[in-house]
């Protein structure tokens, strides 16, 4: 992933604040084995400091994969829009010149994968994920010997992601004038469509603290 010196994240606080606000969805991507493409696989996830935790169905073509080359990408995007051409114009540049551009977050996490089999080990990542995903209890015990979970590990194996590099990007056109981002930042507020209201709200936060970019 490029990432330009302006779109950097500004500290570990800011990617791992937006994770936490509810970024926990992504995709994984693992080097194929030789001769096949790359495998890439959607998921939730959850983790703590250091760590990584997802689960598959056993019959996923992704652990032949994981078990060539451990070495795995996982990346997590969100608050993303489309910024038409017109909207990044120049004041002495015709409407049609302006060049369009993508605004999102992006955050890769570079891991080291370890494939989770022992019963026991899955019912406590389910359990880790449960606590996350489902925070009220409103579901069975999770437990190798009850119902109806117990019986269902086996169709599933686990993965501990061991986390050895962050990169984060917030690419909100922070190089811009502080009035062209506050321009954006409304136009995007007033269009609301798709991702709009969190991407202009990302742009706004960013411009809050840094204010006019520095290189």
């Amino acid at each position: 992933m490029f990432i330009q010196p302006w779109d950097a994240g500004l500290d570990e606080a800011e990617w791992q604040t937006w994770i936490a606000e509810g970024h926990d969805f992504g995709i994984l991507g693992v080097n194929g084995l030789p001769g096949e493409p790359p495998v890439a696989v959607p998921t939730h996830f959850t983790g703590d400091p250091g760590h990584l935790l997802i689960h598959f169905a056993r019959a996923n073509p992704v652990w032949k994969a994981v078990e060539n080359d451990p070495n795995v990408l996982f990346t997590v995007f969100g608050d993303y829009a489309f910024v038409p051409g017109p909207w990044r114009a120049g004041p002495d540049t015709p409407p049609t010149d302006g060049v369009p551009t993508s605004y999102y977050t992006a955050v890769q996490f570079t891991c080291r994968a370890t494939v989770v089999d022992d019963p026991e080990a899955k019912a406590e990542l389910l359990r880790r994920q449960m606590a996350h995903f489902q925070p009220d209890g409103d579901h069975a015990p999770l437990a190798v010997d009850q119902p109806p979970y117990g019986r269902m590990l086996s169709g599933i194996r686990g993965l501990r992601l061991e986390v050895t590099d962050v990169r984060a990007k917030f690419k909100y056109d922070d190089h811009k004038t502080v009035e062209h981002r506050t321009a954006v930042a409304d136009r995007l507020t007033e269009r609301a469509q798709g991702l709009d209201l969190p991407t202009a709200a990302q742009q706004r936060r960013r411009l809050d603290r840094i204010g006019a970019w520095k290189p």
